[in-house]
């Protein structure tokens, strides 16, 4: 599988890739905000998208309800602003994305600890999205 890492920090970009490298996905592109993502998705077909919240020129919501209506795919939210029942949570659910994680804080021993498990899943999950247009 694919899967395209969006985020405007290359060392945040750097470290969701490292994640999915753990979780057996190797071939990983990135964007550095929607407007980059939005190009790479219609250009390539991805298996998983971690998507961060706030980027500029267009922000990981609109990035979102864009693709889910032009190439629906498993989107991973990835944020500071994405924890256990947050208001953001909450709408990048609604919008459709797949599930949504935490960012890692200083500290963190295991950051991403359960990603692999949501990659997994989200894989297990894409014929859901494929057929959804």
């Amino acid at each position: 599988m694919k899967a395209l890492v969006v985020d405007d920090s290359a060392v945040m970009r750097k470290v969701m890739a490292g994640a999915l490298a753990r979780a057996g996905i190797e071939d990983v592109a990135q964007a550095a905000d929607g407007k980059e993502a939005v190009d790479a998705a219609m250009a390539e077909e991805f298996g998983l998208i971690l998507l961060d919240w706030n980027m500029p020129n267009m922000n990981g919501l609109e990035f979102l309800d864009k693709i889910m209506k032009l190439r629906p795919m498993p989107v991973i939210m990835v944020s500071t602003m994405t924890h256990r029942g947050a208001e953001a949570t909450l709408a990048a659910l609604e919008i459709g994305a797949f599930d949504c994680v935490g960012k890692p804080v200083p500290g963190d021993a295991r950051p991403f600890a359960d990603l692999a498990e949501k990659v997994k899943a989200a894989a297990r999950s894409q014929h859901r999205y494929q057929t959804a247009a």
